[in-house]
């Protein structure tokens, strides 16, 4: 039996640092004793509210990890980006009343930092289940 049934909204956009982020979020999962029930691929961060939307109207999710790394360019988009989409993450979490982890490494950071930060794909598992185990308790 599953402990708890994740969905993952996963960003294509820098899809070799994510795919490592979401295969850590299964291993991590397994070892929860829970079960990443539906992968969401999307462009990119800033794409992902609606696709956590979806998942959370899903009553066979219990809660949703979000995986993606923003990178520094030469603009502040990727500060622009990382603020929009976290806001809404959060706004969708409490419309829902279900826990959304934030798996999203940046802004402000370069290719080697992110790649240092692959095991937030575990870290937004491990804080998901956490906020699952907490709210029962409420």
């Amino acid at each position: 039996m599953v402990k708890y049934r994740i969905g993952a909204v996963v960003a294509e956009f820098n899809y070799d640092l994510t795919h490592m982020m979401l295969e850590l979020a299964k291993e991590e999962a397994k070892i929860r004793d829970c079960e990443i029930v539906q992968v969401v691929p999307v462009p990119g961060v800033f794409d992902m509210p609606l696709a956590i939307k979806k998942l959370l109207e899903k009553d066979e999710i219990d809660t949703v990890i979000t995986l993606g790394a923003v990178i520094e360019g030469s603009t502040d988009h990727d500060q622009i980006v990382a603020q929009h989409a976290s806001r809404k993450i959060a706004d969708l979490s409490l419309e829902f009343e279900k826990p959304v982890s934030l798996g999203i490494s940046g802004p402000g950071m370069t290719r080697l930092d992110a790649h240092k930060r692959v095991e937030y794909g575990k870290r937004a598992v491990e804080a998901a289940v956490k906020m699952c185990d907490r709210l029962k308790e409420i």
